[in-house]
């Protein structure tokens, strides 16, 4: 076991003596039973609650800072805490416990003709480490998702938000201490320097599994470093395609709130798609403008309102993050899917349409983690899934897709129980 060292000292070793200690964490936390890890939960619930001045005294100098540096509003709405985000962070933690612990469930069972008994069981992966920008709530609710999976977690936040993470990280611990659990389960990097992302991405043995949660920078980093498995998105360059048949009033509120609830994060929509038979095509373009979009079309949009800024080859494949939307014009439902597949990132994608065999078609073809048949891309969170907070969201094939929460944090194995059988020769 390598002592515990200055976080001054190499990342490397940094990394070695945090996760030799999660590793040992992990086998505490993934054997206590759900009530343990409820209780220890609500502790921590709590202790965010009663944290709540440090938290925002921390926070403000965050925000101080990144407006020192820069930070667009949209990263600032990102970092920014106040007493209602800070009560939903806990009640967040809260609601996390309340949900079936998946650790132990049994998958399927099946009996083999000589009678041996299989079934898969739901496991901890073990160590997850987190590494995330912006938004200091990563910090409570990764750490609550890890502890009720029966994981360890090891959590690197961005330097933008090393006050706050700090802040949270300390009530969220002392409130497993106080339920008895030890502060190893949930740890925080504690130094900002970058090469400690490095040392995480190379640490195959000590950590499980990498879910980075930011820029599309951060995370190609971590896809093309790690040796570590990794579950991510990169972009979310998400679509709403308006069909023909669409009711016009529900097009025009879900396009609006799809991208201007909250343009800057990952379920926003950056591309509308509106049939050549849509009906009201110019009240749509003009309701997002209305609203303080800024709108970049196609030829055959700008010829509806010449208004419009032409949208040049990269907007089809950029993820703004603002307010900021490139629209395009397509000849029914295989033509959006083959602008989607050119040009989406297999993260949301919806469908307006009363017409439910186009809805259908729509929802078979488009091959994204979450797709949506009238209703906003904002949905794309663990939260309104009903999964608690999620801990990211994932775009690729193996192991979890979409909001990652309880039962993406946990692997299986398989039980066999016998009488005696053997295997003929």
């Amino acid at each position: 076991m390598i002592e515990t060292i200055d976080p001054a000292a190499l990342p490397v070793a940094l990394i070695a003596d945090m996760g030799q200690r999660a590793r040992a964490a992990a086998g505490i936390v993934g054997a206590l039973p759900t009530g343990s890890k409820l209780r220890a939960l609500i502790a921590a619930a709590e202790a965010l609650r009663d944290a709540s001045p440090d938290i925002l005294a921390a926070n403000a100098l965050d925000l101080a800072h990144g407006r020192g540096i820069g930070l667009s509003a949209a990263m600032l709405d990102r970092l920014m805490l106040n007493a209602g985000r800070i009560a939903s962070m806990a009640a967040g933690v809260e609601a996390i416990a309340a949900l079936p612990d998946p650790a132990g469930t049994m998958i399927d069972r099946t009996v083999r003709p000589n009678g041996l008994v299989l079934s898969r069981v739901r496991i901890p992966i073990g160590v997850i480490g987190i590494i995330y920008e912006s938004r200091p709530n990563v910090t409570a609710d990764a750490a609550a998702l890890c502890v009720m999976a029966g994981n360890a977690v090891i959590l690197r936040g961005g330097s933008e938000a090393v006050h706050s993470n700090r802040a949270i990280h300390a009530a969220f611990v002392r409130g497993l201490g106080e339920a008895g659990l030890p502060a190893d389960i949930a740890q925080l990097v504690p130094t900002i320097d970058r090469a400690v992302v490095g040392a995480m991405l190379m640490a195959d043995g000590l950590i499980d599994l990498i879910v980075p949660r930011g820029g599309k920078s951060l995370v190609a980093r971590v896809q093309a470093e790690a040796k570590v498995p990794v579950l991510a998105h990169l972009d979310g360059i998400n679509h709403v395609y308006v069909h023909a048949s669409a009711d016009p009033a529900m097009a025009e509120a879900i396009v609006v709130n799809a991208k201007l609830r909250r343009t800057g994060v990952c379920g926003a929509m950056e591309t509308l798609l509106i049939d050549r038979a849509y009906p009201a095509s110019k009240a749509l373009l003009r309701a997002l403008t209305n609203a303080g979009c800024e709108v970049r079309g196609d030829a055959a949009v700008r010829a509806l309102d010449p208004s419009i800024a032409p949208a040049a080859d990269a907007d089809w494949d950029t993820e703004y993050l603002e307010a900021i939307v490139s629209a395009a014009m397509v000849d029914g439902v295989d033509e959006a899917v083959a602008h989607i597949a050119a040009h989406g990132s297999h993260h949301t994608d919806a469908i307006v349409a009363e017409d439910e065999g186009a809805a259908n078609r729509f929802l078979a073809a488009v091959d994204s983690a979450i797709v949506l048949w009238n209703a906003s891309t904002q949905f794309a969170d663990g939260g309104e899934f009903g999964l608690g907070a999620e801990i990211g969201i994932a775009t690729g094939r193996l192991h979890a897709r979409g909001p990652v929460a309880l039962e993406g944090l946990t692997t299986y194995k398989w039980v066999g129980r016998g009488t005696g059988q053997v295997r003929p020769c």
